[in-house]
């Protein structure tokens, strides 16, 4: 009997450790605009006390110029239920993979369309399957924004992260 106690509780620490290996260190989040229109599911990065974007040779988790996956772990995903504009750029309904490449002064944010994606390490692979890429200025953050967050409104999206934010407008067509 004792050595069938020790077994189960072996089992159950074993479970343990695994189930919590499986969650991510980002949390994956899902937001949605007022209007249900727009969805992002994305995996929400924090600063933890490091410098978040930088210039090629910083320190920095992201380097200005290079494509990022906006956000952590899987490619940041973008549903519209209906047509839009996206920056001035005609999006059909539809899921997207929304990459972003980040700059001190603007950002260029790139709708793709190929799904599933981890990273952006594949991003010079699939790039002719971009749908629509738009340039938006960068907004300083009076206080840094501690973890990634992409908020789909009616009228537009807007990502926030350490002492920047980003805004591209978006508004359904027809």
């Amino acid at each position: 009997m004792k050595n069938l106690l020790v077994l189960v509780a072996l089992l159950v620490s074993f479970v343990s450790v695994a189930q919590t290996r499986k969650q991510p260190m980002s949390p994956k989040v899902t937001a949605e605009s007022p209007d249900k229109n727009i969805k992002v599911v994305y995996g929400q990065p924090a600063k933890k006390g490091r410098v978040v974007f930088g210039p090629e040779g910083s320190a920095s988790l992201e380097k200005y110029g290079r494509v990022w996956r906006t956000g952590a772990n899987e490619a940041t995903e973008i549903t519209f239920r209906n047509d839009v504009m996206f920056g001035g750029k005609m999006v059909k309904a539809g899921t997207y993979t929304l990459y972003t490449i980040p700059g001190e002064k603007e950002w260029s944010v790139i709708l793709n369309s190929t799904l599933g994606e981890w990273g952006a390490f594949n991003y010079d692979k699939i790039k002719g399957a971009d749908i629509a890429s738009v340039k938006v200025p960068v907004s300083a953050n009076k206080t840094p924004i501690e973890k990634l967050t992409i908020t789909p409104a009616n009228n537009s999206i807007a990502i926030a992260w350490d002492n920047m934010t980003v805004s591209v407008p978006v508004m359904k067509h027809g």
